[in-house]
């Protein structure tokens, strides 16, 4: 009887450490050694000037250091990250499960999507495999891992948070910084300072998104609100193999059109019944928009399916669209035949 108890006892126990490794603690056990702590030092100017006595005070150079987070995405070292987690950065060093530090150089970055690729010196590193951000349930598990508020340089290894994917497809559009933030992943899993550029990863242990940013209420609140944005991972692999193959991304874009306004005065003398849209002016000879078709005296009325009134909303669905040159677009138009 003792020994039959006994058995039943670790049986018991075995069977209840089997059931703390979750998809959520085995998930964590597969990415994490490839999560790195972004360390960047920047080098600051003192050099100012009195505006009244016309001083120039002496320029002290002297260093700046903050951090965020990255991922490992190749056995050969790429990184991805935050542009804005390595702005201005005059030294990177990448630290890694276990501490292993590595000087990273900058491979290419795009301010405008928030994405830079890293390169660590070195071979067969870590790395974490990559999912599909368009097959996204809301509701679904996902884990924020990385490196808030330094504490990665405690126990050298990142620290996860829990969560669901709230939200998905989250437009925020340009922001004042230059940054274009479209189609985000909302998530309630804990992000904080330091999270930035670190892997949102599903229940499979697969990268689904790169954590960005977080909703503050006010510029006091530093910590989760329980409201992050992550820009999900297949945009972000796609700026990083334009990025590893150019160093940048060209937004340069040329239609051809010369356009304005459609007012009620341009609208008497074209004779059309409605105020909206974009006249046509001009198109230039072997323009995008002369080969396409357009004429002098069409009135755009939506572009790419969003509806335009002002030249600059041309420019904004172009940026926030991530169009570039050689894409499609779609012009619905209307032209008055006579």
């Amino acid at each position: 009887k003792i020994i039959t108890f006994f058995f039943i006892a670790f049986s018991f126990c075995d069977e209840i450490n089997s059931q703390r490794r979750t998809v959520i603690t085995r998930a964590i056990k597969k990415v994490g050694p490839s999560v790195a702590s972004i360390n960047v030092e920047q080098h600051i100017s003192s050099l100012s000037y009195d505006p009244f006595f016309g001083f120039i005070y002496p320029n002290e150079i002297y260093p700046m250091k903050s951090s965020g987070s990255g991922v490992v995405i190749s056995q050969d070292g790429f990184v991805l990250t935050n542009y804005h987690v390595i702005k201005n950065a005059d030294k990177i060093t990448v630290t890694l499960s276990g501490g292993d530090e590595f000087l990273s150089e900058i491979v290419g970055f795009d301010e405008t999507s928030d994405i830079a690729l890293l390169k660590l010196n070195g071979e067969n590193f870590p790395y974490a495999q990559l999912g599909n951000s368009d097959s996204l349930l809301i509701g679904e598990w996902v884990i924020a891992l990385g490196n808030p508020f330094q504490l990665f340089s405690i126990s050298n290894t990142p620290s996860a948070s829990i969560g669901i994917i709230s939200a998905n497809h989250m437009d925020f559009g340009r922001q004042k910084s230059g940054k274009v933030f479209q189609d985000m992943i909302q998530t309630d899993a804990a992000i904080n300072p330091g999270n930035s550029g670190g892997p949102l990863v599903n229940s499979l242990g697969k990268v689904i998104g790169i954590n960005t940013f977080i909703y503050r209420d006010s510029e006091l609140d530093r910590g989760s609100t329980g409201i992050g944005f992550a820009i999900p991972i297949n945009y972000a692999k796609r700026v990083a193999k334009e990025l590893k193959m150019t160093g940048g991304i060209d937004r340069n874009f040329y239609t051809g059109l010369i356009v304005q306004p459609l007012d009620h005065k341009v609208a008497r003398y074209l004779d059309v019944p409605f105020v909206r849209g974009l006249v046509i002016l001009d198109v230039s000879k072997s323009s995008p928009a002369d080969k396409s078709g357009l004429e002098t005296g069409d009135i755009i009325l939506s572009f790419n399916g969003v509806k335009v009134n002002k030249p600059t909303d041309i420019d904004r669905v172009i940026s926030e669209g991530d169009i570039r040159a050689g894409s499609i677009v779609k012009l619905k138009i209307f032209r008055n035949a006579i």
